[in-house]
């Protein structure tokens, strides 16, 4: 997950906005075309986007209209075209800001700082949780690590979740069982420990000395962050 996807074709511009975003401390991925931006978001997420209308390729108008059928993430449109009708159709497909060209990167950075404490701020602390290199999105079922997202069964998501909100905490193996499978389930603990083997397979650096999910011998696990 970044914070931002800028989507600009005028390479000397979008260096210019992502060196001073950086500045700012957002992390930020720059691509020069719509279909770029759209194949982005298709395996990974931004939390704002920064978009160009006059782009190669599919124009912004389609970008914004494509990205708003499958999320909501907030769009802030950046163009020349600063016609009224121009910025209605921003609007109304979607975009929550439309800033004209050239564009003030003082004002960018301000209205970009407004939308994540709008949007996520008094979420985050109930939606994300973050543990070093790892964050995890409980709305959305999802984990990342080093800002890459990982494929997890539903029941390793669980079980990270588990261990990660209890940091430090030595959890025996009985009360994962319980809490993850339920005590009246049919699995056998052995089931357990080939989650645990997985879950290392995925966010451990070494998966055979593992520095994240510890194993304390013959009671459980306890979950460090690193």
């Amino acid at each position: 997950m970044v914070d931002l996807l800028l989507v600009e074709d005028n390479l000397e511009l979008a260096d210019l906005i992502c060196t001073f975003l950086k500045k700012d401390r957002f992390s930020i991925i720059s691509v020069d075309s719509g279909e770029k931006a759209l194949e982005f978001l298709h395996k990974d997420v931004a939390k704002i986007v920064l978009l160009d209308i006059m782009l190669p390729g599919i124009d912004g108008f389609t970008v914004c209209s494509n990205i708003r059928k499958n999320h909501n993430t907030p769009i802030i449109i950046m163009s020349a075209k600063i016609d009224k009708e121009d910025k209605l159709n921003g609007f109304t497909l979607g975009a929550d800001d439309y800033i004209e060209k050239p564009v003030d990167v003082d004002v960018l950075s301000a209205k970009v700082s407004a939308l994540m404490k709008r949007n996520y701020e008094l979420k985050v602390k109930h939606t994300i949780i973050n543990s070093g290199a790892i964050s995890i999105n409980k709305e959305a079922n999802e984990v990342y690590l080093d800002g890459k997202l990982l494929n997890m069964t539903a029941k390793e998501f669980e079980l990270l979740l588990l261990l990660v909100e209890n940091p430090g905490k030595t959890l025996r193996k009985d009360y994962i069982f319980n809490k993850i499978w339920g005590a009246e389930s049919f699995s056998e603990d052995q089931t357990l420990t080939v989650h645990i083997k997985m879950l290392r397979d995925k966010i451990e650096d070494n998966p055979k000395k593992p520095q994240r999910i510890v194993t304390l011998w013959g009671v459980g696990y306890k979950y460090e962050e690193i």
